[in-house]
């Protein structure tokens, strides 16, 4: 038997975090015999208040974001409080996410539940709550097949893969087959090459030029214009949405989306509906096509769909699907059991019609309410939207309503050209809670005479 080799204990001297990554004695670590471990001293993540929290993210995070001074630490139902306890009406619900509020009680215990069984373990390998999801969104939607993703852009990224793979699969002795797109003035599709290139809005892709090639940006609502573009036959994918969110909460008619729905079937062209924001409830119906009764190839979900955590998927149709072999397309984390949990738990509840009834009750109450109170001021052009996802259009900026909502206790959103107040609450909002955000608004609209 080999002799056991006895190794002395020692303790290391560790400096701050913020100095871990120079080299102690010239790159040699002090080591001593039989001394107490000297605990590390990290960056504290946790801080007593907000002006160190801001002040520390100026300091570390890359600047990307232009943040409102606010510091938000805690929440639930329809409230979000910040360190020194300040609470603020949540009309924004992380941008269309918390569709449920925050701390919903069976979104935590799914998540916790999950969280203590499996987490993680990739694609690489078959796991139930991934097959219980996509069989509840197959099951409530047209779509025959799921592709999961992390977020919205990613989803889109997907469809495009998808729309040019199928276009090659269908026409295989083609050598040029439609790889082409059409797109919409204010839209949004998300921030990855693909999906910036079909975003309208110039300012957002002019930084990362050249983007990807082969799309064409045409009036939302053109049905001439699209019809045309599509009949000569180079077209892959047309990407629209229902509703458009970021771009001000504007409609697609009926007849749009039927004759873009007839344009692509004529062409072979496949018919992709962004439902990233507008979709699952929101409107007051599960999915914004279904208002409509025309459905596409595609259908690409996200935000709302997890509670809160980062998830994202592309619905297809099964002659879609069958262009896809193994290894087109991945992702290491999504899908995980953890994240589909916690959207299995938002989808049951959402999917329910009373609660979808009661989010079209609720909208019509709001645009009521919003028409009494500010539907004179001269600012006000229009109040529109469906469910609860209102915008309210105005002839300034909105942004000094924007930030007196926000020092009177009320988060809301812009949309637009920045001129549209964007009105997106967890779904489970009362009308309570409603009335409230709207006579906020409503004492807050001096705002735009003080600042225009």
């Amino acid at each position: 038997m080999g002799s056991l080799k006895l190794f002395p204990s020692f303790s290391l001297s560790v400096s701050p975090a913020t100095n871990l990554r120079r080299p102690l004695n010239n790159g040699r670590v002090n080591a001593s015999l039989n001394m107490d471990v000297e605990a590390p001293n990290p960056l504290k993540l946790k801080s007593n208040g907000s002006t160190e929290v801001i002040e520390e993210e100026a300091k570390f995070i890359v600047g990307s974001y232009a943040r409102a001074p606010v510091v938000l630490s805690s929440g639930k139902g329809c409230k979000l409080y910040d360190p020194e306890g300040r609470e603020f009406l949540d009309c924004a619900a992380g941008i269309a996410v918390n569709a449920l509020g925050h701390g919903d009680p069976d979104w935590v215990r799914a998540v916790t539940e999950q969280a203590n069984i499996l987490t993680h373990v990739s694609n690489a390998y078959y796991t139930i709550p991934q097959v219980e999801l996509a069989k509840r969104l197959v099951g409530n939607s047209f779509a025959d097949r799921v592709f999961f993703t992390n977020s919205g852009t990613e989803a889109n990224e997907a469809a495009i893969k998808f729309s040019r793979k199928f276009q090659r699969f269908i026409h295989p002795d083609n050598k040029q087959p439609a790889t082409e797109f059409i797109s919409f003035t204010n839209s949004f599709h998300g921030r990855t090459m693909g999906a910036l290139a079909l975003t309208s809005k110039e300012h957002y892709r002019s930084p990362f030029e050249p983007v990807m090639p082969g799309v064409t940006f045409l009036e939302y609502g053109n049905i001439q214009a699209a019809i045309d573009l599509i009949r000569n036959g180079m077209i892959a994918a047309v990407f629209v949405e229902p509703v458009q969110g970021e771009g001000g909460i504007y409609s697609a008619t009926k007849e749009f989306l039927q004759a873009l729905r007839s344009a692509c079937d004529d062409a072979g062209s496949l018919l992709v509906f962004d439902e990233v924001q507008c979709g699952l409830g929101r409107t007051g119906y599960l999915w914004a096509h279904e208002a409509y009764g025309v459905f596409p190839d595609m259908m690409t979900l996200a935000k709302p769909l997890a509670g809160g955590l980062p998830i994202g998927a592309t619905l297809v149709t099964e002659r879609v699907a069958s262009a896809i072999a193994h290894g087109d397309h991945g992702s290491t984390f999504a899908g995980s059991p953890l994240v589909c949990s916690a959207a299995i738990s938002v989808f049951n509840k959402i999917a329910n019609p009373s609660f979808l009834s009661s989010v079209s009750k609720k909208g019509d109450y709001m645009k009521e309410l919003l028409n009494q109170k500010l539907g004179g001021n001269p600012h006000v052009k229009e109040i529109r939207g469906w469910g609860l996802m209102i915008g309210i259009e105005l002839d300034v900026s909105a942004s000094p309503l924007v930030d007196a909502c926000r020092n009177s206790g009320l988060i809301v959103l812009t949309a637009g050209k920045g001129n549209v107040v964007r009105l997106v609450p967890p779904l489970i909002i009362s009308e309570e809670e409603l009335k409230h955000a709207a006579e906020i608004l409503h004492e807050c609209l001096p705002a735009l005479d003080n600042n225009n």
